[in-house]
């Protein structure tokens, strides 16, 4: 009779887990095991089906499949039994250090995380000295494949997690190539924060009758986050985003940029401007980012500003704040945004930053995570003062006073003994202050009206704004030729040419879609020319070579991509 895993479990004694894997456990501090902890850990011991798990981001799933994973691991075989998919490094290095954590009492496990971005000669040492285990990024795992470094041809069980995440960077050929070389035989766990029609794909094609497992409401943001909006005009963007800041004097956030050019831009902004802030991007280095990651934990950075794709597999527990200074393309990934705070059952803020035209996405995202926004005004100079007084009198208020102090006290007294106490006060905290107070001094209201949407005339204006936001450029049919000539391309822009043409079937639109995979957003694609069997895309000489580095050698509906740049 199959057993009722719906009854959950509330210790992890509960769990059929093993004593060597319940010390470890303990020693991570795990009390009682979270919501799909406790839903499917029971589920993999006790059965061998196929799962689909949709579960929120922070949720705990990495323990939910690990720990059942290294349950049944036959130590005594040294080739490779578990495959663990995750589309970036970061989220990679992250389950690798879990899983060791894990198996800390369990002798001889071998985990090897492998990954882009680094040494590939160093990965497949590590492969040749044994791995029980590989927790790797789609595209590197697909080269080490190639190369017969890596042999999933022994696997029991293949486990893809965060996947709606590595469709959506665009993996989609790579996972197809690595599945269909996987045994027949395996067992295939699927976690998902949401479940789009391409993760159906995934679980319809590679999957044996598998069983969806929905632990809290499906695509639902986090019960314990509370969701705000700012509504701003667009040049206004950046100081609404330090109002909110200095509001906040606690602040531990996440800000989430759209591409990798402005997330530097906004970094290198809040570091002038006095913030502990940094960057997280692609164009980081392993070194730089591990660096930046270390200072955020640590927290010597309050505020990090990302990329969704380099936020993927940062483990902090105790953020404030998720900041949307812009709001995400796909509307799925403010799900992953969002579950970023309000984690291990702390609450959490998260605040999208917004201009007119944004409002209808808004209404979008709460008919997805079936949550409401709350609009807020953007604080002004007198709300920020007082919250960051309230705090500096706090701050002075929990003030550890030592013994040593006291040794000091004649010299304090004699030099202050003439200054009434008021005075004083105002003194110490007007020598804290006094930088606040300058700068809102002449702080201007940033608060916007609502736009009424019953002017006809305003409607039309808002339409047809709306369509030149929309507006791609102009494209030539260029049938004449197989190949053509695109001309002199825009100032301040670079020719990137595609052996993709009309005869691939490929529009505009799909070209669009292919450098916001890369990170590329709308602003620094300029036209776009199409032919029979090539075409040019223009693109911004700042982000035109990687581009051509990023495209160059990949797949698009199983064709690989030459990409080239014309000066």
């Amino acid at each position: 009779m199959r057993a009722n895993f719906q009854d959950m479990v509330t210790d992890f004694l509960e769990l059929g887990l093993s004593n060597e894997i319940l010390n470890a456990v303990a020693e991570l501090g795990f009390e009682k095991p979270t919501p799909v902890q406790a839903r499917i850990i029971p589920q993999l011991i006790v059965e061998n089906r196929d799962i689909v798990c949709l579960s929120q981001t922070g949720s705990g799933k990495t323990a939910a499949f690990g720990l059942p994973v290294l349950e049944y691991l036959d130590r005594s075989n040294p080739g490779t039994q578990v495959l663990i998919l995750c589309p970036t490094r970061e989220l990679c290095r992250q389950i690798s250090g879990d899983l060791a954590n894990y198996a800390k009492y369990l002798d001889g496990v071998k985990i090897v995380s492998v990954y882009g971005g680094a040494g590939i000669q160093g990965q497949i040492k590590a492969l040749r000295n044994g791995a029980h285990i590989i927790v790797a990024t789609p595209g590197r795992l697909l080269d080490l494949l190639k190369r017969e470094a890596a042999d999933i041809s022994g696997i029991s069980t293949i486990v893809l997690d965060e996947a709606d995440e590595m469709l959506n960077m665009g993996f989609k050929d790579e996972l197809d190539a690595i599945l269909e070389q996987a045994p027949e035989s395996r067992r295939s766990l699927l976690f998902s924060a949401t479940l789009p029609k391409e993760v159906e794909r995934i679980a319809k094609s590679y999957m044996k009758d598998p069983e969806i497992v929905t632990v809290g409401e499906r695509n639902a943001g986090a019960e314990n986050v509370e969701h705000f909006y700012y509504l701003v005009r667009e040049e206004d963007r950046y100081a609404a985003m330090k109002r909110i800041a200095d509001y906040n004097p606690d602040i531990y956030a996440i800000v989430f940029c759209k591409t990798r050019e402005e997330t530097q831009k906004v970094a290198d902004a809040l570091q002038r401007d006095g913030y502990d802030a940094d960057a997280l991007h692609g164009d980081l280095s392993q070194a730089q980012r591990d660096n930046v990651m270390g200072r955020f934990k640590r927290k010597a950075l309050h505020m990090l500003v990302a990329t969704d794709v380099a936020a993927r597999g940062i483990d902090v527990s105790d953020l404030s704040h998720v900041i949307n200074y812009n709001l995400p393309q796909e509307i799925e990934l403010y799900t992953h945004r969002s579950g970023r705070t309000g984690r291990a059952d702390k609450k959490g803020v998260s605040i999208a930053i917004i201009n007119q035209k944004e409002k209808g996405k808004i209404k979008r995202i709460e008919a997805v995570i079936r949550k409401q926004f709350t609009r807020l005004p953007i604080p002004g100079a007198r709300e920020i003062c007082e919250r960051q007084l309230s705090h500096l009198i706090n701050e002075i208020n929990n003030a550890e006073v030592r013994e040593d102090i006291n040794s000091f006290m004649p010299t304090i007294n004699e030099l202050w003994n003439d200054v009434p106490k008021e005075e004083l006060v105002k003194k110490i905290l007007s020598y804290e202050f006094n930088r606040f107070l300058d700068y809102y001094r002449k702080a201007k209201d940033l608060n916007i009206p609502e736009k009424s949407r019953k002017d006809k005339s305003g409607k039309g204006k808002e339409k047809e704004s709306r369509a030149r936001e929309k507006e791609i450029p102009a494209t030539r049919n260029g049938r004449k030729s197989s190949d053509g000539d695109p001309g002199i391309c825009e100032k301040g822009f670079i020719w990137l040419r595609l052996n993709l043409g009309y005869r691939d079937r490929v529009i505009p639109k799909d070209i669009i879609g292919m450098m916001k995979t890369c990170g590329i957003g709308k602003h620094a694609v300029g036209k776009i020319e199409i032919y029979n069997e090539c075409l040019y895309v223009a693109l911004k000489d700042k982000v035109a070579d990687y581009a051509r580095s990023e495209i160059n050698g990949a797949y698009y509906d199983r064709k690989r991509l030459n990409a080239s740049l014309v000066k």
